[in-house]
């Protein structure tokens, strides 16, 4: 017998266009985007759909926008019986998207979890802003050498791998002119 498990996205999943389609096609995808938009009290349905991509790309604005269209499309599945087929034995996510998991596995209701996750995304927002470090992906490289670049970079400043998501990918975080002007 075999088992599922779904595992949902974390911010940087989002792109214009998100969504559009299961919400023409789909009167409950619909009506997540519609209560989202209504809850928040700003037109993310819109921005998901139509962008622009730099307001999308906002991490105040990706992570409802991937949670909510995550949510639509899980309820999209429901209607037409598609998630039966699944019948997940168990519900995960990247980073943001552990609230993705924990609304559908019923822990959280969607007005909480949207709740958490616009302030969560503002919060982070804030912080970005108000600092003059920054964070970037590290494709294709390993930990070691990942480490070894940021030592290099950081010239008594910090910068250090910060975020270990899977071979190959390593998120490092630190002082802006460390990362911007000194990595090759």
């Amino acid at each position: 017998m075999s088992k599922t498990a779904i595992i949902f996205p974390g911010q940087g999943a989002q792109q214009v266009g998100m969504g559009k389609d299961i919400a023409e096609a789909s009167s409950e995808a619909r009506a997540v985007f519609e209560q989202a938009d209504d809850l928040l009290k700003l037109p993310l349905s819109r921005l998901c759909f139509d962008g622009p991509a730099d307001r999308l790309n906002a991490t105040d604005m990706s992570q409802p926008a991937i949670f909510v269209t995550s949510v639509a499309i899980w309820r999209a599945m429901l209607a037409n019986g598609l998630a039966d087929e699944f019948a997940p034995q168990a519900m995960a996510g990247l980073s943001l998207g552990e609230y993705t998991a924990l609304h559908l596995a019923g822990w959280i209701g969607f007005e909480e979890g949207l709740k958490l996750v616009a302030r969560r995304g503002r919060l982070m927002q804030d912080a970005a802003e108000a600092s003059q470090g920054g964070m970037v992906s590290v494709l294709g490289l390993d930990e070691a050498r990942t480490a070894e670049l940021c030592k290099e970079a950081a010239q008594g400043e910090v910068l250090v791998p910060a975020n270990f998501n899977c071979p190959g990918q390593i998120v490092i975080s630190g002082a802006a002119t460390a990362w911007v002007s000194r990595l090759p």
